[in-house]
């Protein structure tokens, strides 16, 4: 069946850069003579109805916002089998043939078992800070968290500096070390403590023994949130019971990573994947992700898009800032 309505919907966490994508299907979609419903609220919103016509000038003045003018949510409804069909209705009903679903891993994963239980036309575009989708060097929103990082870890080491102390930064990511490893480089951190590692105790006393204080006064490790360490706090109280000589700070950074306007590599980032979602669904591509590996836009398999497959350069990138820290 010949598609002429595409709908459009952003799932999970927002991600900076989303509305830059949602603009790009937007237009690239109306350029190529289809019609465009978005869906807000995500899966959500697909069973409950919520999906309203979209025009060239509904995504005006759009692409330098963060978060989403969709919206997000979970949906335990849309996890569902009666859920989903009432979402496959709903999507009938408003003459939708095909949807972008822009999200992370868990999104993505919702897209393929809607994709086979309906038969529906979906391509994903890969919309996390995480950055922890394969067959993608980048995702949207990734490149501005990181900025977000950089920029509280500098203000954090004034602190750090002034007062002596060892300051523990948890930051997001998911069971991915993308940030807490590429943050702990860029912001010159003296280590990171990522889930992909299964010695991060021994990183932590490498540092305390080796590192802190030996040639500087003050030390900031970039901590990804993670259970199996009990994040930032579980390493600070580790600190206290076992180095209590040691003054040790956390800051969590929470959700701030997720918000603000979009780099300018987001912003590309994102307009080149939403125009290519809609040359995917003319070309009658389905359940693929919108990549991009060595510069070049891809088409990633759902199944291999959400396999976690960590491609961290871990040894020569771990080597990087232990050196650097010096």
């Amino acid at each position: 069946m010949a598609i002429k309505c595409i709908g459009i919907l952003t799932s999970g966490g927002d991600a900076p850069g989303m509305n830059a994508a949602i603009r790009a299907v937007t237009r690239t979609a109306i350029y190529n003579g289809y019609k465009v419903k978005g869906i807000m609220r995500g899966y959500h919103g697909l069973v409950t109805n919520e999906i309203v016509e979209f025009k060239s000038q509904s995504v005006s003045n759009i692409i330098q916002q963060g978060g989403t003018i969709l919206k997000t949510a979970r949906s335990k409804e849309f996890r569902t089998e009666e859920g989903r069909r009432q979402a496959y209705e709903n999507m009938k009903a408003a003459g939708i043939d095909a949807l972008v679903v822009i999200g992370g891993d868990g999104s993505l994963s919702g897209a393929q078992i809607f994709a086979d239980e309906y038969d529906v036309p979906i391509v994903g575009l890969p919309g996390t800070i995480d950055n922890d989708l394969d067959g993608t060097d980048e995702t949207i929103g990734y490149d501005t968290a990181l900025n977000t990082i950089i920029d509280a870890v500098d203000k954090l080491r004034d602190t750090a500096t002034s007062h002596e102390r060892l300051f523990f930064v948890e930051v997001m990511g998911n069971t991915a070390g993308y940030l807490a490893l590429n943050g702990a480089i860029a912001s010159g951190a003296e280590a990171a403590i990522i889930p992909e590692m299964e010695t991060e105790v021994d990183q932590l006393a490498d540092l305390i023994h080796n590192g802190f204080r030996k040639s500087k006064n003050s030390a900031i490790v970039l901590v990804a949130e993670n259970p199996a360490t009990g994040g930032a706090m579980g390493l600070a109280q580790r600190i206290k019971k076992e180095f209590p000589e040691f003054d040790a700070r956390v800051t969590i950074l929470g959700h701030i990573q997720r918000g603000g306007s979009p780099t300018a590599k987001d912003r590309i980032l994102a307009s080149k994947m939403g125009a290519m979602a809609i040359e995917a669904l003319s070309e009658g591509q389905r359940n693929v992700m919108i990549g991009i590996k060595n510069g070049e836009l891809v088409y990633v398999p759902f199944k291999k898009a959400v396999a976690h497959t960590s491609h961290l350069n871990l040894k020569d990138d771990m080597e990087v800032v232990k050196i650097l820290s010096m």
